[in-house]
């Protein structure tokens, strides 16, 4: 008989996570466990040594909160809605994708998560803001592509619902907003042109019912008239904020007789600058030096171009932390510091201007 040498092996029964609860946190930190409940919850202020040992026991502990409980406790969800305009089909939004980001980012560090949504056009995207609000699924909003008469911002101050905008619209509407002052940002921009020595600045705009579209190109209004210099009609070209859009306009320019054909370009966004570009290129122009170009968002790739694109830089993190800080301040029955936040932008020249 042949005997194998067979070794058991003691089968250990799977691990189960024991709950750590508040109990057992207060037990660590030395302290109730009603004020360690009042404590992350924001409800009570305590001595800061006492508040570092509840953070420890916390980490050390490894505790997590029953978010429903709270939630139910509390009679809110601690979600944020937020919808955004459909990118096209191989098109990328860097400014919205940003936005985003930093909003997900503030959120968390507060207690609250971004609730992402379909966006639909017109008048039936107020559905989806009524269905929300009724199923109880978020605590207020963000809007952002924000326009004129806006059918959002009508129905949510009628409902008196909270909500922070990324952008302004009607003057006569009183409601919460965070922007990036467009018209500042071209403002520079032609005005170093100007400084430059360029008196015939061409300005690639867009559709005359875009409110970002038409704060910016004020800027370049401004600038002119400050520099005592009448644009040219025909330097105001105005379009959807595409590649092929700007590479259109921009022939279009630079086919006027040479006495006429703009010296410089204002692009209202980074992808129609990129267009201004290829034109210049097909024209046998060299940029930077036959035709300054400045485009407007500062998108990633615009440090990686031939040449390297000059542009407005606008402050997109600090957009999104401000738009989840004065909304939560809103759903939490606070008071904000300021309703209105207008940030600047900067210009960032490069070698194509």
């Amino acid at each position: 008989m042949i005997k194998a040498n067979v070794r058991l092996e003691r089968i250990e029964p799977p691990m189960t996570a024991t709950k750590v609860t508040l109990k057992d946190v207060a037990a660590r930190a030395g302290v109730s466990y009603q004020t360690v409940s009042k404590v992350l919850n924001g409800e009570m202020q305590v001595a800061p040594e006492t508040m570092e040992r509840i953070q420890a026991a916390v980490q050390e502990l490894g505790y997590r909160p029953n978010r429903i409980a709270r939630n139910m406790r509390a009679g809110r969800s601690f979600m944020i809605g937020y919808s955004w305009t459909q990118t096209e089909p191989g098109q990328v939004n860097h400014i919205l994708d940003q936005f985003l980001s930093s909003m997900v980012r503030e959120a968390g560090a507060v207690g609250y998560y971004v609730l992402p949504f379909p966006f639909r056009e017109g008048n039936a995207q107020v559905e989806t803001y009524r269905d929300l609000i009724k199923s109880g699924n978020v605590d207020g909003f963000v809007l952002s592509s924000v326009n004129y008469h806006d059918p959002r911002i009508q129905f949510l101050l009628k409902q008196q619902f909270p909500f922070v905008a990324f952008g302004r619209s009607n003057p006569e509407w009183d409601f919460a907003w965070v922007d990036i002052d467009g018209a500042a940002g071209t403002r520079q921009a032609v005005a170093y042109l100007i400084g430059r020595g360029h008196r015939r600045i061409a300005i690639l705009a867009w559709p005359e019912d875009s409110r970002v579209g038409n704060d910016r190109l004020q800027g370049y209004l401004d600038a002119m008239q400050a520099a005592q210099l009448a644009p040219e009609p025909g330097y105001i070209l105005r379009g959807e904020g595409t590649f092929e859009v700007g590479r259109a306009m921009t022939l279009h320019l630079l086919d006027l007789p040479a006495d006429r054909r703009p010296t410089a370009i204002m692009a209202l966004n980074d992808t129609m600058a990129i267009g201004a570009m290829a034109a210049a290129r097909e024209r046998g122009l060299t940029i930077g030096t036959d035709l300054a170009i400045i485009g407007f968002d500062d998108a990633p790739m615009a440090q990686y171009l031939f040449p390297p694109l000059s542009s407005v830089r606008q402050p997109i993190a600090e957009a999104g932390r401000k738009c989840v800080e004065l909304l939560v301040a809103l759903v939490e029955g606070r008071e904000p510091e300021q309703r209105h936040v207008l940030l600047q932008p900067s210009l960032i020249i490069r070698a194509s201007s």
